[in-house]
């Protein structure tokens, strides 16, 4: 089978969300043959190089989803947004085409601005409108249409006519509040946005070679790269099947301080990309969430139910192995907590709740590994939590010449004493996770594989991952998770209890192989349903396996087929996919595959 992944600002780059996820998949499913398309998200990612791509990758294809005037506009002033988002005039399409542009962008905008907004600026669900989302679609393939046959979209998405096709849809009648108080600067900004999401629309990977001759499409993310996935099925009826490990939409929902941008930008991204999720999760196939998490979110913007396969991402268990299978169950007045140092993590409160058990438990100590976030804000925030800590603990002595030590360290994984992350783990009897904002708990995970209790706030997919094998209290509670982690301090059987439990747990959901055997099985489903050659009959509807398995067989089988031997209208004679290769189409003809592809 040949599988059309498709990323954004991930795999093969070195950088970015996924890429260990998507190298597994490939590299675990050795029998399909993947052509990649990736979107870039920075000059710095693309500067970073790939990774070593498997062989069973044979083709690949970028895109930029970023220029150089990119990070400048945010930071602009109004005449710099103006002057660096007009960079085109429209003048590149003929009448007729302004006139399709203009149509189809309008009804887009329409929809984006009269999505009723709440207060904080959130859209409204996206699937509750059917007629909304109908125009919706028919204008966003209206501009995909349009920028396949002529060119331009980019150019005149960055045009003074769709800066004025905005402003009118956002003082219509009928839009929401926030929204109605966009000034020209914020529809700058969402212009500039915009296009920069839109750029699939113009790529030149639909054609017959190109995504019209892969089997499959795999989206490894929504939003951007659900696009080509799209246009995909709408040019060559290649099937979608779209992976979501977190809640990008999520996103726009949400203010934090260091945001670029305003309420009404925030509105108008959020209603936008509600409408393209709703649209994509209309035309995929199978729609896999990596939690329930993920999955209730994608319910909510109109995902059918029966389409829902929940899918855990894998992950390697073999590098705790050691750890888990030993009797050591780590330091006994330890805790250990392990994650990139940010905000979301909320260290902040678990320094303070480790002041309650120290009070309780005067030998506790905690070790926290890791480093701070990308930028600035994760410098900082590392900052200021080394300062809490020097505040709430000072150095203790045990006598006059002694030296002091804090209870409290901050450590990075790799030196002599903890040289790998599964030695992190390892120096403490209970993982703590502080977060107020979770996806999929990777670390709680890795902590489960050691063997280890765990004391965790219920954000994110948290209850779904420890499944009653640790125990869970409420974020920002510093009361409540000293508690919790003083139970456990105390009791070292419950805490080699839960530990087994957990271990049990996450080798019978979370590990690469259970990941492996449900994509194995969907891309079988899929293929099943979806005639890789995807011909005819005379009324229009494919015909499944057109073509006889035996013309695709090496040797005596190709060679002395006759045109009397094949099948009126199979198209045998032409092979529009390498998917059409023996091990590949012979399951997929059968319709009896073995369960490895």
């Amino acid at each position: 089978m040949r599988i059309g992944l498709l990323t954004d600002g991930g795999y093969p780059y070195a950088t970015g969300e996924s890429r260990l996820w998507c190298d597994r998949l490939v590299r675990g499913l050795p029998q399909h043959e993947f052509d990649l398309y990736a979107l870039s998200r920075s000059a710095h990612q693309e500067e970073q190089g790939w990774v070593r791509l498997p062989p069973q990758i044979s083709r690949v294809r970028t895109a930029p989803l970023w220029t150089s005037d990119d990070d400048a506009l945010r930071g602009s002033s109004p005449k710099g947004l103006l002057a660096r988002v007009l960079t085109g005039d429209g003048r590149s399409f003929g009448r007729r085409e302004r006139r399709r542009f203009t149509a189809h962008l309008t009804a887009l905008a329409t929809t984006v601005c009269a999505a009723d907004d709440r207060a904080t600026g959130a859209a409204a669900d996206p699937g509750a409108g059917s007629a909304a989302g109908t125009r919706f679609t028919e204008a966003l393939y209206g501009l995909a249409e349009l920028a396949r046959e002529r060119g331009g979209l980019h150019t005149a998405l960055r045009s003074e006519t769709t800066l004025r096709i905005l402003e009118s849809a956002c003082r219509a009648r009928g839009t929401g509040r926030t929204v109605q108080t966009a000034t020209v600067p914020d529809l700058l900004t969402f212009a500039a946005e915009l296009e920069r999401v839109l750029r699939p629309l113009s790529l030149d990977w639909y054609d017959e070679e190109s995504l019209g001759a892969v089997d499959l499409c795999h989206a490894a993310s929504g939003g951007a790269a659900a696009l080509p996935g799209l246009l995909a099925k709408r040019f060559f009826g290649v099937p979608l099947l779209v992976t979501e490990h977190g809640v990008h939409l999520r996103a726009h929902y949400l203010a934090t301080p260091g945001d670029p941008f305003t309420a009404p930008v925030r509105a108008l991204l959020a209603n936008f990309h509600g409408q393209l999720a709703a649209e994509v999760y209309r035309q995929a196939a199978i729609i896999t969430p990596g939690n329930t998490h993920v999955r209730r979110w994608q319910e909510r913007c109109g995902a059918d139910r029966a389409r829902l396969r929940t899918v855990y991402p894998g992950m390697a268990a073999d590098r705790f192995r050691g750890v888990g299978e030993s009797d050591d169950g780590g330091g006994p007045d330890t805790l250990v907590w392990v994650g990139r140092i940010e905000p979301a993590k909320d260290l902040i409160a678990l320094l303070h709740a480790f002041a309650e058990v120290r009070r309780a438990e005067p030998d506790a100590r905690l070790r926290i590994f890791g480093a701070p976030a990308q930028g600035t804000e994760g410098d900082a925030y590392l900052a200021t939590c080394r300062a809490l800590a020097a505040q709430l603990f000072p150095d203790e002595a045990t006598g006059a010449h002694a030296v002091g030590d804090n209870p409290v360290s901050f450590e990075e994984i790799g030196g002599p004493d903890v040289p790998d992350l599964a030695e992190a783990y390892a120096a403490g009897g209970v993982i703590v996770l502080s977060s107020v904002v979770e996806g999929f708990p990777i670390s709680l995970v890795e902590a489960m594989f050691c063997g280890r209790a765990t004391v965790s706030t219920d954000v994110g997919a948290v209850v779904e991952v420890i499944g009653g094998t640790g125990l869970v209290v409420p974020p920002r509670n510093p009361r409540a998770l000293a508690d919790a982690c003083i139970a456990l301090l105390r009791d070292p059987e419950r805490r080699a209890r839960l530990g087994a439990a957990a271990r049990a747990r996450a080798l019978e959901l979370f590990t690469v192989e259970q990941n492996l055997a449900a994509f194995r099985g969907i891309y079988l489903e899929l293929i099943s349903r979806s005639p890789a050659w995807r011909e005819a009959d005379a009324d229009g509807e494919p015909r499944p396996f057109a073509t006889p398995p035996e013309a695709h067989v090496l040797g005596h089988w190709t060679a002395s087929q006759t045109p009397a031997a094949v099948p009126a209208g199979s198209g045998a004679a032409r092979r529009p996919s390498r998917a059409a290769e023996p091990e590949g189409m012979c399951s997929a003809a059968t319709g009896a595959g073995d369960g490895d592809g």
